[in-house]
């Protein structure tokens, strides 16, 4: 492949690579990020100064994910206080939530919780982006910390094949204290328009148990994999699936013929979170593996569902996205 490929370009970024690019105007105004290009159609944001979430994605062109009305953010606007998450929340392919806290806002042990915590809000140090034989590379090290309490490190290296179109994402979590500490972590991972539109049909293992979480949800279970036009004013559902042996969730349009499929470690991730929004100008599918049930570390805890990370060990956590055509 390289002998072939090098009789033909002289320098690989004609097809694909990755750069550093810094943003100089809007809400995201002098962040930092890696966009990644490969020769399979890919196209991607990685936000250092963002937990080294993924942004903007797009295959064949074609866009795959949600953002928000508030678009690219900046760490100076992140305030991890009451009632300010939808004030920043920029969406993202990549959304990372914890790691003391996933799900609503809450106080535990007398320590107040932001929505989905403030992983997203910290930026990555360490970092590197560089093409080498037929893989692009991007990634850090993010810790979340708190003098007296805790110290976590997320060493998140992301692994994509310069000629393919698949994005695989490994955090390797470790408890940097003498003591234990409970954690809990939530891949938010969005997509939008056109990939999401009432022509899409989502795939999941049938062996699974699905938990609605509110009554309106469980009106919606029959229609659980299937969207409709945006509507005004709806509100959310959310499912919880547990999967008995396959990690995997498929999301296909003919429409416009691609199928995004995600992959991940089901023995470190054992709940898959579905957050189906149809209102309009909020139209968004989550798919969000996850250590819990998202309910706030409070109530996780009560429920007896938190994490726990002995003095200085590890955990190591896997998600795979990947894209593919189909015949419309």
């Amino acid at each position: 492949m390289m002998k072939d490929f090098r009789a033909y370009v002289g320098n690989e970024e004609q097809v694909y690579g990755v750069r550093r690019v810094i943003l100089d105007e809007g809400n995201a105004k002098g962040i930092g990020l890696y966009q990644v290009t490969t020769a399979g159609g890919l196209e991607l944001d990685i936000l250092p100064d963002s937990g080294l979430d993924i942004g903007r994605v797009k295959y064949r062109g074609v866009n795959i994910n949600y953002t928000t009305k508030n678009g690219y953010d900046s760490p100076v606007r992140f305030l991890p206080v009451h009632g300010e998450f939808d004030r920043y929340f920029p969406g993202g392919m990549l959304f990372t939530c914890g790691l003391l806290s996933a799900g609503p806002e809450n106080t535990d042990n007398g320590e107040f919780h932001p929505l989905h915590g403030r992983f997203h809000g910290l930026s990555a140090k360490g970092l590197y982006g560089y093409s080498e034989g037929d893989n692009i590379f991007v990634g850090g090290e993010v810790r979340e910390t708190a003098q007296g309490k805790y110290c976590f490190s997320v060493k998140r290296c992301y692994t994509i094949p310069a000629w393919g179109s698949e994005i695989l994402l490994e955090d390797e979590i470790t408890n940097l204290t003498p003591e234990p500490a409970e954690y809990m972590m939530l891949y938010h991972m969005n997509f939008g328009w056109p990939m999401l539109s009432e022509s899409a049909t989502l795939e999941l293992p049938e062996k699974r148990k699905v938990t609605p979480r509110t009554p309106y949800a469980e009106k919606g279970l029959a229609s659980q994999c299937t969207f409709c036009k945006p509507i005004d004013g709806e509100e959310e559902q959310v499912f919880f699936n547990e999967m008995e042996t396959e990690a995997f969730a498929r999301l296909k349009n003919p429409e416009i013929g691609i199928t995004a499929e995600i992959s991940w470690s089901l023995d470190t991730l054992p709940i898959l979170a579905q957050w189906k929004n149809m209102k309009s100008g909020d139209y968004v599918l989550g798919l969000e593996p996850s250590t819990c049930y998202i309910m706030g570390r409070e109530r996780e805890r009560r429920e007896g569902r938190l994490m726990t990370l002995a003095p200085y060990e590890s955990v190591k956590h896997s998600v795979r996205l990947k894209f593919s055509e189909n015949v419309k």
